[in-house]
């Protein structure tokens, strides 16, 4: 298929071509009416981006990471070697705080420190030879993002009967990927290959991924989605709109269960209620082969704020209080399929 027809967004680009580097993000607190890139040159201001969403979506958290490990490399260039080493580690662990669910971050964190290296030596050349090399390494955890999403995509679209109505739960398509996305890059593929028919995007409460971002990413694409309320997921699937429930992940553990957006959980019981199947599209990445079950995930946790307010203006009534977790569990026993890069797992079968 023509993947660049429907692949037109990118949310993260590393500038290099000259001094000073810096890792540019769209903000995706401003779409989808201001589209602005903000700039980052620091560890704390890649931190920051990642714990605010100016950047989100657990490939894009990942990759953004990688860079935020080149730009500390970068900000320690001068240092002695076994000095920069430390301080660069230590400034992977202030990335690897900023989100705790997304296993992608931790996990492009441990390759960029495996590139670094444990044995520092006097010898080491930091300017060049180390950020040379953690540059390229990031670029690869980047292209390969890309390249695993284009695969998923095709695999995830041969599972689709031609005629099929799908749905997807908050943002899973370029703006949290390198490009094309996951679940949302089945939906891409599914459309071009001509499976899928109709397309319905939930709209993602609290921050309204589905609707601010991932029905203009379609729009940009052509892709005519309709915008439903996230209680509505249960309906389409009882009048038989919807045949398939397509959501991405943010954590795989070992038996399948899956952590992703609030919400998918009670999209996914509504599907087994109605026959509609379930698929989790992630790149390996986001496996987790020393999570057991997702009993064991933490759940990030987010500011009640984020429920009591809608653009800084108060929706609820003062003295009214709020719980915000903003990722579920789907138990393995839910889910149908799971497509990664490296093929279709059907869990628990």
């Amino acid at each position: 298929m023509d993947f660049d027809a429907f692949d037109r967004v990118r949310a993260v680009r590393f500038v290099h071509a000259e001094p000073p580097f810096a890792l540019e993000l769209l903000d995706q607190r401003l779409l989808p009416h201001t589209i602005q890139y903000v700039r980052c040159t620091s560890v704390p201001e890649v931190a920051q981006a990642i714990a605010n969403l100016t950047v989100r979506g657990a490939p894009a958290i990942g990759i953004a990471a990688a860079y935020g490990v080149v730009l500390s490399a970068l900000s320690h260039a001068l240092r002695p070697i076994a000095d920069a080493h430390a301080a660069i580690r230590a400034d992977c662990a202030t990335l690897n705080a900023a989100r705790p669910t997304a296993v992608n971050l931790a996990w492009a964190i441990t390759r960029m420190l495996n590139c670094l290296g444990a044995e520092p030596t006097d010898s080491a050349d930091l300017g060049h030879v180390l950020i040379p090399r953690l540059l390229a390494e990031a670029q690869a955890i980047h292209s390969e993002d890309l390249a695993a999403n284009r695969k998923m995509g095709v695999l995830g679209a041969d599972l689709i009967l031609p005629g099929s109505g799908v749905l997807t739960h908050c943002n899973t398509g370029s703006l949290a990927t390198a490009g094309f996305g996951t679940a949302l890059g089945v939906v891409r593929a599914g459309v071009a290959l001509k499976r899928v028919e109709r397309v319905y995007a939930s709209e993602t409460r609290p921050w309204l991924q589905g609707a601010r971002l991932t029905a203009w990413e379609l729009l940009q694409d052509g892709i005519q989605a309709q915008l439903i309320a996230d209680g509505a997921g249960a309906h389409l699937m009882a009048k038989g709109l919807v045949q398939w429930l397509i959501v991405g992940a943010d954590r795989i553990c070992a038996n399948g269960d899956t952590a992703n957006k609030i919400g998918t959980l009670a999209h996914a019981c509504a599907a087994k209620q109605f026959g509609v199947k379930v698929m989790v599209v992630a790149p390996s990445s986001t496996f987790d082969p020393h999570t057991a079950h997702g009993g064991l995930i933490h759940i990030e946790e987010r500011d009640p704020k984020e429920l009591l307010e809608y653009s800084g203006v108060r929706v609820a009534a003062q003295g009214v209080q709020a719980f915000n977790p903003v990722f579920d569990v789907t138990p393995h026993q839910l889910i149908d399929a799971i497509v990664s890069e490296q093929g279709v797992w059907t869990p628990g079968r």
